[in-house]
């Protein structure tokens, strides 16, 4: 699937804002301590997403109540689902220097008819054109017995793959920040149990 930028300008996937906070000094700590390890922008995404998916648990496996939104807070709370994790994702490929943005897919739920939107991310790595984007989606939700997803440079390995045939969608536009809808859902929610009545269903 080509992916295609929601900003024509390449910087905006670099940018800090208020949820992808990579200037807080938690973010910046962090990726500073996987930055040692690395030796070049491929080996620090790989570092970083392996960071998100393994050490921070999707709070629907954990059963961690509390709601995260902001990078930073990822970071300090270790819990999140897709969203957060994606965000905490991008925060910190971007604290590297390696544009990244948050992409989705409409997947169909656990009860095999609601649609539920699903978090990734996509990074440009170094020897992509000015327009495209190097590496295929990433998945750092978590795996569990199931989900294998893995940074991949041959062909994407994520924790699903959308169905046409239950009328899944792979979103194609990388966006620079979190769409209205999904920033409500986290930012309005008191809790997990609430957030997951109210994930978005389309985009």
């Amino acid at each position: 699937m080509e992916l295609t930028q929601q900003s024509p300008d390449i910087g905006a996937y670099l940018a800090a804002d208020e949820v992808i906070d990579h200037e807080h000094p938690r973010v910046r700590e962090a990726a500073n301590r996987l930055a040692p390890d690395a030796d070049g922008a491929y080996t620090y995404a790989r570092a970083a997403f392996e960071f998100v998916r393994d050490t921070i648990p999707h709070s629907a496996d954990s059963g961690d109540p509390r709601v995260t939104w902001r990078a930073s807070d990822v970071l300090a709370t270790r819990t999140g689902i897709c969203y957060a994790k994606s965000i905490a994702l991008t925060a910190l490929l971007r604290a590297g220097g390696i544009p990244a943005g948050l992409c989705y897919q409409r997947l169909v739920g656990a009860d095999g008819v609601t649609p539920v939107i699903h978090g990734l991310v996509a990074l440009k790595l170094p020897g992509a054109g000015a327009g495209a984007w190097g590496l295929a989606r990433v998945d750092p939700r978590g795996n569990k017995p199931g989900v294998d997803a893995q940074f991949s440079l041959e062909g994407e390995r994520l924790a699903w793959v959308a169905r046409e045939e239950f009328d899944e969608v792979d979103y194609p536009v990388v966006h620079a920040a979190p769409p209205e809808a999904i920033l409500h859902a986290l930012k309005s929610a008191r809790d997990r149990s609430e957030l997951l009545r109210n994930l978005p269903a389309a985009l």
